[in-house]
């Protein structure tokens, strides 16, 4: 027992006491070795009080009975526990997502009812063209564009071309068919300029549907400026020379070079200016072409009334040469344009053309316009064309558009 080395200490330590303690403490520790003596006589009472208990409870029967007693009260709460839901299986439908391997396609709709002075009831509805708009990105790096046009009964390829804009230098590559970068209106589909025509600079210089070529082309953004300190660009273009009006229908190559720069001038405020160089030859017909133009645009759309005014004055003007067999011939042309935005949903406009169909046979018109947004898919514009030679011309048009890309201009 424990207490036997216990109470041997506690005498060696009170003998130890006692014969070290001076005569004059022997009353005070003989009384502190009584109280000792009769609390080592409790504790050792205690002890064997207890040791039976503590020897029956480590009994072997004893721990096996408890553990019995644990099991059974385990699987009783178990058995009255409520049975855990079984979880639900979520089905993940993925047929959506093959969506995301289909093109995005948009289709645009513009149809002209006009009126000529001399003959108001002759070929007064011309659906001009429903436009068919592909636009998809091919992989992390390039894009492509398709746009298809039915014209009277026919399919016309009007753009078809794969871009890369994640090229090193801050440049885009841009291979196939487009139209060119030859000022600012030849570029936009004719659907969202302003106007019901193109100007007639662009039709006479480049034929009906404007410059557009077989080729390659870079555009390039400088790193430099921006704000009032000005943004730059730069394209540079390669097609096949094989435009009618300009190279006869050749098919050698022609180079196109077009810078533009763009100044903020206020918070409200913006001014564009750009100019654009053409060279192109075809051999079999002896015929070599240049082309030299000029644009320039001012904007106007305060920010906090920017859904309800803007106005906007842009202008191009243009020198055409073409030498045939060393003899050469220039003719300038060039337009102005104006737009005023009434409201939301209300502009008007108007566009003075003036060009040269021959070398001093000069050609005007005066076109001006009033444009009604009935929502963001369609518009309705009433335009009255006022030619220097010929009949009047009152024109009515509805462009409407759907998908994800209606009304982009380019």
């Amino acid at each position: 027992m424990r207490a036997i080395p216990i109470v041997a200490l506690l005498f060696g330590a009170a003998l130890s006491a006692q014969a070290q303690a001076p005569p004059s403490q022997s009353d005070s520790l003989a009384r502190e070795l009584a109280r000792l003596k009769a609390r080592i006589d409790s504790l050792e009472q205690l002890v064997r009080q207890l040791s039976p208990q503590a020897a029956d409870t480590a009994s072997p029967e004893d721990e096996l009975a408890a553990l019995r007693a644990a099991a059974r009260a385990a699987a009783a709460q178990r058995d009255t526990a409520p049975a855990a839901a079984a979880p639900t299986p979520q089905f993940v439908e993925r047929s959506r997502d093959l969506n995301r391997l289909n093109p995005e396609i948009s289709v645009t709709g513009d149809v002209r009812v006009h009126a000529d002075r001399d003959a108001p009831v002759q070929d007064n509805v011309e659906v001009r063209e429903f436009e068919f708009s592909f636009q998809s990105a091919l992989d992390p790096y390039s894009n492509t564009k398709i746009f298809l046009s039915l014209e009277e009964g026919e399919i016309d390829l009007e753009e078809a071309y794969a871009y890369w804009t994640a090229l090193p230098g801050r440049l885009r590559l841009d291979v196939g068919r487009f139209r060119q970068q030859m000022g600012e209106l030849n570029r936009w589909h004719s659907h969202a300029i302003p106007g019901s025509e193109y100007p007639l600079v662009l039709r006479e210089f480049f034929g009906e549907e404007g410059l557009v070529g077989n080729g390659v082309g870079l555009y390039w953004v400088a790193p430099f400026g921006g704000g009032a300190a000005g943004t730059y660009e730069l394209w540079g273009q390669v097609t096949l020379a094989d435009n009618e009006v300009l190279f006869d229908g050749g098919n050698r190559l022609s180079g196109l070079g077009h810078l533009n720069a763009h100044w903020e001038l206020s918070r409200s405020s913006f001014f564009q200016l750009g100019a654009s160089g053409l060279y192109g030859e075809n051999p079999d017909a002896d015929l070599k072409t240049r082309v030299v133009g000029f644009d320039a645009r001012f904007s106007w759309r305060p920010p906090e009334r920017a859904m309800y005014r803007s106005f906007t004055l842009r202008g191009e003007g243009y020198a055409l040469t073409r030498e045939v067999a060393g003899t050469s011939e220039t003719r300038l042309g060039g337009y102005v344009n104006a737009l005023y935005q009434l409201g939301r949903q209300w502009y008007v406009g108007a566009q003075y053309d003036l060009v040269e169909l021959a070398p001093g046979v000069r050609h005007w018109q005066i076109s001006p316009h009033i444009t009604w947004w009935q929502s963001e898919w369609v518009y309705f514009r009433a335009e009255w064309q006022r030619p220097k030679d010929g009949p009047d011309r009152w024109v009515i048009q509805a462009v409407w558009s759907i998908g994800p890309h209606k009304h982009e201009i380019y």
